[in-house]
């Protein structure tokens, strides 16, 4: 039976935290300024970074309930970082709050602008109203949040367990939630992307919009998982823990997830293309022109197939700071790839530039920065309060094992 004292976080993780809230701080102020010159602008800003790093917290809801239905070696050691970043929920509603500002004092999004008489507000009706939006988002928080709580809940009682036939109880528990819930989670996460991201053009939409979420939040969640935990690899009481057979088998789902994304992506193209519907090849046309389909060549190459090629190779996938490197490198292309759905959408002030004109402001590299100092500062907090490896769970001796394997 383990010793939960045995697998605490390492010190470092505080001199981290303390870090990111520096930067995030710094970033936060600027970023005020920002919002006080260009409201519009500052808060489209704010919506990359909270995409972004939002993103990452809530596909480790996505993450931590899907290696409840797997099993394997892979989620026992990573399951105590998801869970952190899935309780980093309530930080993620605060960071949403500037958003719900701006929509009900008609600063950003174009639908709040549009007149009445416009097709999509007398066939939409209420639901373009803000009011609608605001309160359609506190529901998907509150569905996340009763997820979280179930699942963070269930995963501290086993910790307190002294045998593992309770422990195995509460194992259980999470795995007979997981099944029902991951649909309704996929759900959710459409749902809310819609209406966070999609509706920034409320003339277009997409059928594929929340696959490419729910694919692409687990891709930046398990791409930021391998980073951290490649560092933890080299200190106590992870590096006891990991081994070369855990990062191969992450590896291998990090190429999953990547072949995942740029499959959705290429059906959404596909679809649009052979559908030739004048409402939805305009989403596309904008993003094929000038800088930014520069962009979306980028995004096939870099996000695509250079990882691909990469994680092919077997060597790579079992080195872990080789393949930190590769995680680090799609978090980057992922911020890009948010950027390139955010940044062509309609705008309420143009700035006198063409609808769907290449706009990038020194708030897109500023925002993310404040919003990610925050969220990783109350993540580091939230992945300090418990054993790094569930220590009570029945298959960890088995876990561990599997990672010293050839």
């Amino acid at each position: 039976m383990a010793d939960m004292s045995s697998y605490q976080a390492p010190a470092d993780l505080n001199r981290l935290r303390t870090v990111a809230l520096g930067a995030g701080g710094i970033a936060f102020i600027v970023w005020a300024v920002g919002l006080y010159l260009d409201p519009e602008q500052a808060l489209l800003s704010w919506l990359l970074g909270f995409i972004f790093w939002g993103g990452i917290g809530i596909g480790s809801l996505g993450l931590l309930i899907l290696q409840y239905l797997t099993g394997g070696a892979w989620g026992v050691v990573i399951r105590r970082i998801v869970e952190a970043g899935s309780r980093t929920l309530p930080v993620i509603v605060i960071l949403f709050v500037p958003l719900a500002i701006g929509v009900m004092t008609h600063t950003a999004y174009e639908f709040t602008h549009l007149p009445p008489d416009d097709y999509t507000i007398k066939h939409r009706g209420w639901f373009m109203a803000p009011e609608s939006w605001v309160l359609r988002s506190a529901i998907y928080f509150a569905l996340f949040g009763v997820m979280v709580y179930l699942l963070n809940k269930w995963g501290g009682e086993q910790d307190k367990t002294t045998n593992y036939e309770d422990a195995e109880r509460y194992l259980g528990k999470a795995t007979a939630f997981s099944g029902p819930v991951m649909v309704i989670y996929a759900l959710v996460v459409t749902f809310s992307v819609v209406d966070w991201v999609m509706i920034l053009d409320p003339h277009w939409f997409s059928t594929m919009w929340g696959l490419l979420f729910v694919a692409g939040w687990a891709l930046s969640c398990l791409a930021f998982t391998i980073a951290l935990l490649a560092y933890l690899s080299e200190r106590t009481p992870m590096d006891r823990v990991v081994g070369r057979r855990h990062f191969h088998d992450l590896g291998k789902l990090l190429l999953a997830l990547v072949m995942v994304w740029a499959y959705f992506n290429f059906s959404q193209f596909l679809i649009i293309y052979s559908g030739n519907i004048p409402e939805e090849t305009g989403w596309y046309i904008t993003r094929m022109s000038g800088a930014w389909g520069v962009i979306g060549i980028m995004l096939v190459l870099l996000h695509f197939a250079l990882p691909y090629l990469l994680l092919l190779r077997q060597d790579l996938k079992r080195k872990a700071k080789i393949l930190a490197t590769i995680a680090i490198f799609i978090l980057v292309m992922r911020l890009i790839d948010m950027f390139y759905l955010i940044g062509p959408n309609p705008r309420i002030n143009m700035h006198g530039l063409e609808k769907g004109a290449f706009m990038l402001s020194w708030m897109d590299f500023v925002a993310p920065v404040a919003v990610g100092g925050i969220w990783l500062w109350y993540f580091f907090g939230q992945l300090m309060k418990r054993p790094l490896v569930p220590v009570m769970d029945p298959f960890l001796e088995k876990a561990i094992e599997h990672g010293r394997g050839h």
